[in-house]
């Protein structure tokens, strides 16, 4: 890996690290359907005109109703529900849930796809569903209300299960089309589709300046750059080592909550957090790959 490959991909686990920061401080303010319209209507309009001026319009058109499914799967909704889930967990804990994304992208591409799994990459399912007991057995020893922890969880983990999905339907649907225009359509129709519930559930007091503040990063920062970033990376180094950014993303968001909301790592949550990382970079195949096309040559 080049070292400008090498920032970006730093530079996109340093961002959307920071964007469980951003959505912890934003959501109590705006609420999680207002916060998450925002960042997606403030993506779109860093990302269209990209997507247009590279000639991605036709495209755009024509797989409309596809993109706009992604966009429901991949962004208004598990967005939604990671906004709601950070009004109780922390933002360190959030990303060690979304950490298991590839997980459940994995199970569904080998139930929903038919790919092939080995054992380690079954051994790597099984593992971080271990993780996830271990963090939640962790909350809900430390929380007195162990009933919004357990909704919170659940929300987060349903958003994980929300991008597995969304991958495996982007390969099986729009793996030929360019992905900024992907990217910019999802984004935009998932603005359009939140825009009335934001208009409904606006807050009655109006969010300081720091909640914009945060609300402007988590658009333009996190989610139009970080897109950016991404799928450049995708281009030029291939989408397993675009990927490997899941294993960063819960160590910046760790340390960002750690520098700026005083947030502090359990034994649970370092324990859980490890296992869930173990077994997503073995059911992934980030582990293990040489011994499985060694197996393949057999």
């Amino acid at each position: 890996m080049k070292p400008r490959d090498l920032t970006d991909l730093v530079l996109l686990g340093a961002l959307w690290g920071a964007s469980f920061l951003f959505m912890r401080v934003a959501a109590p303010a705006f609420g999680p359907v207002a916060l998450i319209a925002l960042r997606v209507a403030l993506a779109a309009l860093v990302l269209m005109p990209l997507a247009l001026a590279a000639g991605h319009g036709p495209e755009l058109r024509r797989r409309s109703g596809a993109i706009a499914w992604v966009g429901v799967a991949n962004s208004a909704v598990p967005f939604v529900l990671f906004a709601f889930a950070t009004l109780s967990l922390s933002a360190g804990f959030a990303a060690l849930l979304n950490a298991t994304a590839p997980m459940w992208t994995a199970l569904l591409a080998w139930v929903w796809l038919g790919e092939r799994s080995t054992r380690l990459r079954v051994l790597g399912l099984l593992l971080g569903m271990v993780g996830v007991g271990v963090l939640v057995g962790d909350r809900v020893g430390v929380r007195a209300d162990a009933t919004a922890a357990l909704v919170a969880m659940g929300a987060g983990l349903l958003a994980t299960l929300c991008y597995g999905y969304a991958a495996n339907f982007t390969r099986r649907h729009l793996s030929s089309a360019p992905p900024l225009a992907t990217a910019a359509g999802s984004q935009a129709s998932s603005a359009l589709l939140l825009a009335p519930l934001a208009f409904w559930l606006w807050p009655a007091t109006l969010p300081g300046l720091r909640d914009w503040l945060a609300v402007l990063a988590l658009g333009v920062l996190c989610t139009a750059l970080a897109y950016v970033l991404y799928f450049r990376l995708i281009q030029r180094v291939g989408p397993t080592v675009a990927v490997s950014v899941t294993f960063l993303i819960p160590l910046f968001a760790l340390v960002w909550g750690a520098v700026f909301l005083g947030e502090g790592l359990s034994p649970g949550m370092a324990l859980g957090g490890g296992i869930v990382l173990l077994g997503t970079a073995l059911s992934t195949g980030v582990l293990g790959r040489g011994r499985e096309q060694r197996a393949g040559k057999r």
